[in-house]
Protein backbone atom coordinates (compact mmCIF):
# COMPACT_ATOMS: atom_id res chain seq x y z
CA UNK A 1 0.00 0.00 0.00
CA UNK A 2 1.37 3.56 -1.01
CA UNK A 3 0.48 6.27 1.79
CA UNK A 4 -2.27 7.53 -0.21
CA UNK A 5 -3.97 4.75 -1.31
CA UNK A 6 -7.49 4.41 -1.59
CA UNK A 7 -8.17 2.14 2.12
CA UNK A 8 -12.13 1.22 3.05
CA UNK A 9 -11.98 -0.27 6.87
CA UNK A 10 -15.39 -1.88 7.19
CA UNK A 11 -16.16 -2.04 11.01
CA UNK A 12 -14.33 0.74 12.21
CA UNK A 13 -16.10 1.71 15.01
CA UNK A 14 -15.82 -1.73 16.05
CA UNK A 15 -12.61 -2.77 18.67
CA UNK A 16 -10.74 -4.64 15.48
CA UNK A 17 -11.66 -1.99 12.95
CA UNK A 18 -10.55 1.15 15.37
CA UNK A 19 -7.57 -0.61 15.69
CA UNK A 20 -6.84 -0.86 12.04
CA UNK A 21 -7.30 2.70 11.77
CA UNK A 22 -5.07 3.50 14.92
CA UNK A 23 -2.45 1.66 12.65
CA UNK A 24 -3.03 2.90 9.58
CA UNK A 25 -2.78 6.87 10.68
CA UNK A 26 0.26 5.72 13.19
CA UNK A 27 2.10 4.37 10.09
CA UNK A 28 0.86 7.44 8.08
CA UNK A 29 -1.60 6.35 5.62
CA UNK A 30 -3.75 9.49 4.79
CA UNK A 31 -6.66 8.15 2.65
CA UNK A 32 -8.79 6.32 4.64
CA UNK A 33 -12.47 5.33 3.97
CA UNK A 34 -15.32 4.39 6.87
CA UNK A 35 -18.37 4.52 6.92
CA UNK A 36 -20.99 3.95 9.93
CA UNK A 37 -23.63 1.17 10.05
CA UNK A 38 -26.52 4.31 9.80
CA UNK A 39 -24.32 5.37 6.53
CA UNK A 40 -24.02 2.50 4.91
CA UNK A 41 -25.67 -1.10 6.01
CA UNK A 42 -23.43 -4.24 5.04
CA UNK A 43 -26.40 -6.69 5.18
CA UNK A 44 -27.53 -4.89 2.42
CA UNK A 45 -26.46 -5.68 -0.92
CA UNK A 46 -27.49 -2.77 -3.42
CA UNK A 47 -26.10 -0.39 -0.99
CA UNK A 48 -22.71 -2.17 -0.61
CA UNK A 49 -22.36 -2.45 -4.54
CA UNK A 50 -23.49 1.32 -4.84
CA UNK A 51 -21.10 2.32 -2.13
CA UNK A 52 -17.74 0.23 -3.71
CA UNK A 53 -19.03 1.46 -7.21
CA UNK A 54 -19.03 4.97 -6.12
CA UNK A 55 -15.36 4.83 -3.86
CA UNK A 56 -13.58 2.21 -5.32
CA UNK A 57 -10.99 1.72 -2.76
CA UNK A 58 -7.99 -0.05 -3.77
CA UNK A 59 -7.60 -1.90 -0.19
CA UNK A 60 -10.17 -3.09 2.29
CA UNK A 61 -9.99 -4.13 5.87
CA UNK A 62 -12.99 -6.36 6.57
CA UNK A 63 -13.42 -6.26 10.22
CA UNK A 64 -17.09 -5.81 10.50
CA UNK A 65 -18.70 -8.46 12.58
CA UNK A 66 -21.39 -9.46 14.66
CA UNK A 67 -19.33 -10.77 17.16
CA UNK A 68 -20.08 -11.86 21.19
CA UNK A 69 -19.31 -14.53 23.91
CA UNK A 70 -20.99 -17.93 24.93
CA UNK A 71 -24.26 -16.60 25.74
CA UNK A 72 -24.50 -14.25 22.86
CA UNK A 73 -23.65 -16.64 20.34
CA UNK A 74 -26.39 -19.59 21.91
CA UNK A 75 -28.92 -17.39 22.06
CA UNK A 76 -28.42 -15.86 18.30
CA UNK A 77 -27.02 -18.83 16.80
CA UNK A 78 -29.39 -17.66 13.55
CA UNK A 79 -28.11 -14.01 13.63
CA UNK A 80 -24.84 -14.61 13.89
CA UNK A 81 -24.79 -17.14 11.11
CA UNK A 82 -27.38 -14.59 8.99
CA UNK A 83 -26.20 -11.44 9.83
CA UNK A 84 -21.90 -12.46 9.81
CA UNK A 85 -22.35 -14.54 6.40
CA UNK A 86 -24.19 -11.91 3.98
CA UNK A 87 -21.95 -8.97 5.12
CA UNK A 88 -18.36 -10.48 4.29
CA UNK A 89 -20.22 -12.12 1.13
CA UNK A 90 -21.48 -8.35 0.32
CA UNK A 91 -18.02 -6.59 0.75
CA UNK A 92 -16.01 -9.16 -0.78
CA UNK A 93 -18.11 -9.91 -3.62
CA UNK A 94 -18.35 -5.74 -4.37
CA UNK A 95 -14.94 -5.42 -4.12
CA UNK A 96 -14.25 -7.99 -6.63
CA UNK A 97 -16.73 -6.71 -8.63
CA UNK A 98 -14.92 -3.26 -8.79
CA UNK A 99 -11.33 -3.72 -8.92
CA UNK A 100 -9.90 -4.01 -5.56
CA UNK A 101 -5.99 -4.92 -5.38
CA UNK A 102 -6.70 -6.53 -2.37
CA UNK A 103 -8.51 -7.38 0.48
CA UNK A 104 -7.93 -8.73 4.06
CA UNK A 105 -10.66 -10.77 5.87
CA UNK A 106 -10.32 -11.22 9.73
CA UNK A 107 -11.99 -14.18 11.33
CA UNK A 108 -11.67 -15.96 14.26
CA UNK A 109 -9.55 -18.88 15.75
CA UNK A 110 -13.04 -20.56 16.63
CA UNK A 111 -12.74 -21.53 12.71
CA UNK A 112 -10.76 -24.79 13.78
CA UNK A 113 -12.22 -28.07 15.19
CA UNK A 114 -12.90 -27.96 18.68
CA UNK A 115 -10.49 -30.81 19.55
CA UNK A 116 -7.67 -29.76 17.16
CA UNK A 117 -3.93 -30.46 17.37
CA UNK A 118 -1.99 -28.08 19.79
CA UNK A 119 -1.01 -25.42 18.80
CA UNK A 120 -3.29 -25.43 16.19
CA UNK A 121 -1.54 -24.93 12.61
CA UNK A 122 -3.83 -23.02 9.62
CA UNK A 123 -3.44 -26.78 7.98
CA UNK A 124 -6.13 -27.87 10.76
CA UNK A 125 -8.99 -26.06 9.55
CA UNK A 126 -12.16 -28.34 8.35
CA UNK A 127 -10.36 -31.17 9.80
CA UNK A 128 -12.94 -32.19 12.51
CA UNK A 129 -15.71 -30.93 14.18
CA UNK A 130 -16.35 -27.26 15.81
CA UNK A 131 -17.12 -26.05 18.70
CA UNK A 132 -20.89 -26.09 19.43
CA UNK A 133 -21.25 -23.19 21.51
CA UNK A 134 -20.29 -20.98 18.57
CA UNK A 135 -20.43 -23.14 15.15
CA UNK A 136 -22.86 -20.67 13.73
CA UNK A 137 -20.45 -18.05 14.05
CA UNK A 138 -17.34 -20.33 13.11
CA UNK A 139 -19.05 -21.60 9.92
CA UNK A 140 -20.03 -17.98 8.77
CA UNK A 141 -16.50 -17.27 9.01
CA UNK A 142 -15.22 -20.25 7.42
CA UNK A 143 -17.24 -19.51 4.29
CA UNK A 144 -15.83 -15.91 4.37
CA UNK A 145 -12.00 -17.26 4.05
CA UNK A 146 -13.23 -19.95 2.02
CA UNK A 147 -14.96 -16.68 -0.79
CA UNK A 148 -11.73 -15.21 -0.64
CA UNK A 149 -9.43 -18.25 -1.39
CA UNK A 150 -11.59 -19.36 -4.29
CA UNK A 151 -11.71 -16.00 -6.10
CA UNK A 152 -7.82 -16.43 -5.69
CA UNK A 153 -8.14 -19.15 -7.29
CA UNK A 154 -10.70 -18.52 -9.85
CA UNK A 155 -10.04 -15.31 -10.59
CA UNK A 156 -6.62 -14.34 -9.48
CA UNK A 157 -7.46 -11.78 -6.95
CA UNK A 158 -4.73 -11.06 -4.33
CA UNK A 159 -7.60 -11.46 -0.93
CA UNK A 160 -5.76 -12.77 1.86
CA UNK A 161 -7.54 -13.90 5.71
CA UNK A 162 -6.21 -13.61 9.42
CA UNK A 163 -7.54 -15.52 11.99
CA UNK A 164 -7.01 -13.43 15.68
CA UNK A 165 -6.52 -15.80 18.76
CA UNK A 166 -9.01 -13.98 21.74
CA UNK A 167 -8.60 -10.43 22.13
CA UNK A 168 -9.08 -7.52 24.10
CA UNK A 169 -8.07 -4.08 24.14
CA UNK A 170 -9.73 -0.30 23.57
CA UNK A 171 -13.64 -0.27 22.32
CA UNK A 172 -14.42 -3.56 23.24
CA UNK A 173 -17.91 -4.71 24.43
CA UNK A 174 -17.36 -4.40 28.80
CA UNK A 175 -21.40 -5.87 29.23
CA UNK A 176 -20.76 -8.89 32.10
CA UNK A 177 -22.65 -11.19 29.87
CA UNK A 178 -22.76 -10.53 26.10
CA UNK A 179 -19.10 -9.86 25.77
CA UNK A 180 -16.00 -12.28 25.74
CA UNK A 181 -14.25 -13.66 28.84
CA UNK A 182 -11.78 -11.10 29.27
CA UNK A 183 -13.74 -8.05 28.81
CA UNK A 184 -16.28 -9.28 30.61
CA UNK A 185 -14.16 -10.11 34.03
CA UNK A 186 -12.99 -6.81 33.77
CA UNK A 187 -16.39 -4.91 34.36
CA UNK A 188 -17.36 -7.81 36.81
CA UNK A 189 -14.42 -7.25 39.22
CA UNK A 190 -14.63 -3.70 38.82
CA UNK A 191 -18.35 -3.85 39.99
CA UNK A 192 -17.67 -5.73 42.41
CA UNK A 193 -14.11 -3.73 44.15
CA UNK A 194 -16.98 -0.80 43.87
CA UNK A 195 -19.79 -2.29 45.91
CA UNK A 196 -17.71 -3.66 48.26
CA UNK A 197 -18.27 -7.41 47.22
CA UNK A 198 -17.01 -10.50 49.17
CA UNK A 199 -17.13 -12.60 46.06
CA UNK A 200 -17.63 -12.65 42.76
CA UNK A 201 -18.83 -16.30 40.86
CA UNK A 202 -17.50 -17.28 37.32
CA UNK A 203 -18.87 -18.99 34.58
CA UNK A 204 -16.81 -23.20 34.54
CA UNK A 205 -14.65 -24.39 36.59
CA UNK A 206 -11.43 -22.17 35.66
CA UNK A 207 -9.47 -25.17 33.24
CA UNK A 208 -9.97 -24.31 29.62
CA UNK A 209 -6.70 -22.42 28.71
CA UNK A 210 -6.65 -19.75 26.43
CA UNK A 211 -4.37 -17.63 24.21
CA UNK A 212 -5.06 -13.18 24.22
CA UNK A 213 -3.82 -10.87 21.95
CA UNK A 214 -3.97 -7.00 22.72
CA UNK A 215 -5.51 -5.81 19.64
CA UNK A 216 -3.55 -2.88 18.75
CA UNK A 217 -1.07 -5.61 18.08
CA UNK A 218 -3.34 -7.18 15.94
CA UNK A 219 -3.73 -4.33 13.59
CA UNK A 220 -0.45 -3.74 13.69
CA UNK A 221 0.12 -7.03 11.90
CA UNK A 222 -2.96 -6.62 9.66
CA UNK A 223 -1.04 -3.88 7.91
CA UNK A 224 2.04 -6.15 8.08
CA UNK A 225 -0.22 -8.65 6.48
CA UNK A 226 -1.20 -6.01 3.93
CA UNK A 227 1.69 -5.39 2.40
CA UNK A 228 3.94 -8.42 3.16
CA UNK A 229 1.89 -11.60 2.65
CA UNK A 230 -0.21 -13.31 -0.58
CA UNK A 231 -2.11 -16.54 -0.08
CA UNK A 232 -4.91 -18.91 0.18
CA UNK A 233 -4.12 -20.43 3.64
CA UNK A 234 -5.26 -17.78 6.35
CA UNK A 235 -2.25 -16.67 8.97
CA UNK A 236 -3.07 -17.14 12.75
CA UNK A 237 -2.23 -13.97 14.85
CA UNK A 238 -1.51 -15.02 18.35
CA UNK A 239 0.85 -15.04 21.03
CA UNK A 240 1.84 -18.67 21.35
CA UNK A 241 1.45 -18.21 24.86
CA UNK A 242 -1.77 -19.89 27.29
CA UNK A 243 -2.76 -19.69 30.33
CA UNK A 244 -5.87 -21.17 32.37
CA UNK A 245 -9.30 -18.89 32.75
CA UNK A 246 -8.71 -19.74 36.28
CA UNK A 247 -4.92 -18.02 36.42
CA UNK A 248 -6.77 -15.38 33.93
CA UNK A 249 -9.26 -14.39 36.36
CA UNK A 250 -7.17 -14.10 39.33
CA UNK A 251 -5.08 -11.59 36.82
CA UNK A 252 -7.46 -9.41 36.53
CA UNK A 253 -8.63 -9.73 39.90
CA UNK A 254 -4.71 -8.54 40.69
CA UNK A 255 -4.93 -5.56 37.81
CA UNK A 256 -8.17 -4.22 39.38
CA UNK A 257 -7.38 -4.27 42.99
CA UNK A 258 -10.52 -6.73 43.69
CA UNK A 259 -9.76 -8.66 46.43
CA UNK A 260 -12.42 -10.79 47.39
CA UNK A 261 -12.82 -14.60 47.17
CA UNK A 262 -13.57 -16.39 43.23
CA UNK A 263 -16.40 -19.34 43.07
CA UNK A 264 -16.99 -21.22 40.69
CA UNK A 265 -20.24 -21.60 39.07
CA UNK A 266 -19.78 -25.60 37.08
CA UNK A 267 -23.02 -25.78 35.95
CA UNK A 268 -22.17 -23.29 33.01
CA UNK A 269 -20.49 -24.28 30.21
CA UNK A 270 -16.32 -24.34 29.93
CA UNK A 271 -15.91 -23.97 25.97
CA UNK A 272 -13.53 -25.65 24.26
CA UNK A 273 -11.12 -27.04 26.20
CA UNK A 274 -7.89 -25.57 24.74
CA UNK A 275 -7.51 -23.00 22.25
CA UNK A 276 -3.75 -22.21 21.35
CA UNK A 277 -2.58 -21.00 17.91
CA UNK A 278 0.71 -22.34 15.98
CA UNK A 279 1.75 -18.84 15.46
CA UNK A 280 5.07 -19.53 13.33
CA UNK A 281 3.89 -18.19 9.87
CA UNK A 282 3.31 -15.08 11.42
CA UNK A 283 6.58 -15.35 12.85
CA UNK A 284 8.42 -16.73 9.87
CA UNK A 285 7.34 -13.73 7.88
CA UNK A 286 9.03 -11.19 9.80
CA UNK A 287 6.12 -10.23 12.89
CA UNK A 288 5.69 -10.69 16.59
CA UNK A 289 3.10 -9.19 19.31
CA UNK A 290 4.55 -6.57 21.70
CA UNK A 291 1.87 -6.40 24.72
CA UNK A 292 2.03 -9.12 27.67
CA UNK A 293 -0.77 -9.76 28.90
CA UNK A 294 -0.68 -8.06 32.50
CA UNK A 295 0.78 -5.06 30.67
CA UNK A 296 -2.64 -4.72 28.42
CA UNK A 297 -4.91 -5.70 30.59
CA UNK A 298 -4.29 -2.19 32.40
CA UNK A 299 -4.28 -0.56 29.22
CA UNK A 300 -8.27 -2.20 28.87
CA UNK A 301 -9.34 -1.80 32.15
CA UNK A 302 -8.21 1.97 31.91
CA UNK A 303 -10.40 2.53 29.16
CA UNK A 304 -12.96 0.29 30.64
CA UNK A 305 -12.63 3.43 32.81
CA UNK A 306 -12.64 6.08 30.36
CA UNK A 307 -15.82 5.05 28.44
CA UNK A 308 -19.07 6.47 30.15
CA UNK A 309 -21.06 4.28 28.06
CA UNK A 310 -19.44 1.21 29.19
CA UNK A 311 -22.69 0.01 31.14
CA UNK A 312 -24.68 0.26 28.56
CA UNK A 313 -22.56 -1.09 25.91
Amino acid sequence: MEKNSKIYVAGHRGMVGSAIVRELTRQGYNNIITRTHSQLDLTRQAAVEQFFEHERPEYVFLAAAKVGGIVANQNALADFMYQNMILEMNVIHAAWQNGCKKLEFLGSSCIYPRLAPQPMPESCLLTGSLEQTNEAYALAKISGLKYCEYLNRQYGTDYISVMPTNLYGPNDNYHPEHSHVLLALIHRFHEAKVEGRAEVTCWGDGSPLREFLYVDDLANLCVFLMNNYSGNETVNAGTGKELTIKALTELVAKVIGYEGRILWDTTRPNGTPRKLLDVSKATNLGWTYRTELEDGIRLAYQDFLNNPMRAER
